[in-house]
């Protein structure tokens, strides 16, 4: 009998060690362990789609069927405003949390550890799977903690161990899995029975970024990305409707920033040709770079930034604390030591090599352009078709999915509920 259980016991570990290792399913005891808890069974359902780098007024330039059909049936805001820096990683986790990112950790898609000095990489699956770079809880943690189902095909942070708590269902990003594949998964865990079916579920697409990088918004290659994601959108839709669930089930449609074209007539901007960068660590992307000294001095942090300032025209170089209040930057010691903040439409890289970071679109200029806003729509039974309301902040997604799915969540968050006029008609269960 002995030798049976440590079989058993060598088997499960075994089970779990393929599961994690694929990124399918991992429950712990901190989560719901796959399983509903009885106060959660009669929740509605939430899917959160993410459709990575589409502007605001795509719906308006652009036959989007199936994203009409979302705003049609419920409420539509005007625009929604990012955060700084207007970057994925850390928009979509504002979106996750309800707080900016000074305050949940992600200040951009590389930055160091105020401790370590080890470096966050949004690239390096080491980084994104560590859950103590992430400061704050998501969404799905909280609903895991809370006893609810979760599951996602791709968002930031649903491959870390935040707060060592994953969502039941997980993946490993891989954008060669099409978006026809991540749709046909979410309608089956959507199909689950109730006590294992997720309540909430995030789906990522980020081809319409990739295609306005590559080809530039507007160009006949992302438009039909648009279309393309629409399609996949489109297929959710109809499938949810034939589930036995369907009028249960809500809609929330973000993105993390817009995009736009690069003044042609504008020179870029190149660091290294006005001021000695030795001792530095550049993080950059075009719009934008980020200056790390190796050893803080203000004396030379200050002589870097007003030498930039007298030479540049079309950008500026700020301290975190000089950067404009509507920017709420905030003081996290991730942040940079200086921040070069090209004008919209405008260029700066640190030196000629990096002249690749260029792309013909590009996102990452300051979140008051108004090309770097992103959508916000959601449908479901209590909201009320056809509501348009303005603009929202990228930190009010946070508290209106917590309401609908009728969880707890702390009372100090960047967002505000108040923002969104048009309530919930009916409250959860």
């Amino acid at each position: 009998m002995r030798g049976l259980t440590v079989k058993i016991r060598h088997f499960s570990l075994f089970i779990f060690l393929i599961l994690f290792l694929c990124g399918c399913s991992t429950p712990t005891s901190l989560g719901s362990g796959g399983r509903n808890a009885a106060n959660q069974l009669h929740k509605p359902y939430l899917v959160l789609i993410s459709i990575d780098g589409f502007r605001w007024d795509y719906p308006d330039l652009y036959p989007t069927p199936a994203i009409d059909r979302i705003a049609g049936r419920g409420m539509k805001a005007e625009a929604m405003q990012p955060a700084f820096p207007t970057l994925t990683f850390p928009n979509h986790y504002s979106i996750a949390t309800g707080m900016l990112p000074a305050h949940h950790g992600l200040v951009a898609n590389e930055f160091p550890d105020e401790k370590t000095g080890n470096w966050y990489n949004y690239k390096t699956r080491s980084s994104v799977q560590d859950g103590s770079w992430y400061l704050a809880e998501p969404i799905w943690v909280s609903a895991e903690k809370q006893g609810m189902v979760t599951a996602a095909y791709f968002f930031v942070g649903t491959e870390a161990d935040v707060r060592d708590v994953r969502p039941t269902h997980w993946r490993k990003f891989d954008r060669d899995i099409s978006g026809e594949q991540r749709v046909t998964q979410v309608l089956e865990w959507l199909a689950e029975p109730a006590a294992a079916r997720p309540h909430l579920i995030t789906l990522y697409f980020e081809d319409v970024d990739d295609y306005a990088h590559w080809y530039g918004p507007g160009s006949p290659e992302s438009i039909e990305a648009i279309r393309r994601v629409d399609d996949q959108i489109g297929q959710l839709l109809d499938g949810i409707e034939t589930l036995p669930i369907a009028e249960d089930v809500y809609i929330v449609l973000v993105s993390d920033h817009g995009q736009a074209l690069y003044q042609q007539q504008k020179p870029v901007f190149i660091l290294d040709q006005h001021v000695v960068l030795d001792g530095a660590r550049m993080v950059e992307g075009g719009p934008w770079v980020f200056i790390h000294l190796d050893q803080r001095d203000d004396t030379r942090v200050m002589e870097i930034r007003d030498t930039i300032n007298r030479a540049w025209n079309c950008g500026r170089a700020l301290l975190p604390g000089d950067a404009p209040e509507s920017w709420a930057v905030g003081d996290s010691p991730r942040l940079p030591d200086i921040i070069v903040q090209a004008d919209p439409g405008c260029a700066v890289i640190s030196s000629s090599a990096q002249h690749h970071k260029i792309t013909p679109g590009d996102h990452g200029w300051p979140p008051d352009m108004l090309e770097m806003r992103g959508v916000f729509m959601a449908s479901g039974p209590g909201i009320a078709a056809g509501t348009r309301i303005g603009i929202i902040q990228v930190t009010d997604v946070y508290p209106l999915m917590m309401k609908i799915l009728g969880l707890e969540y702390p009372e100090s968050i960047d967002g505000d509920l108040d923002r969104l006029p048009a309530m919930l008609e009916t409250q959860p269960n």
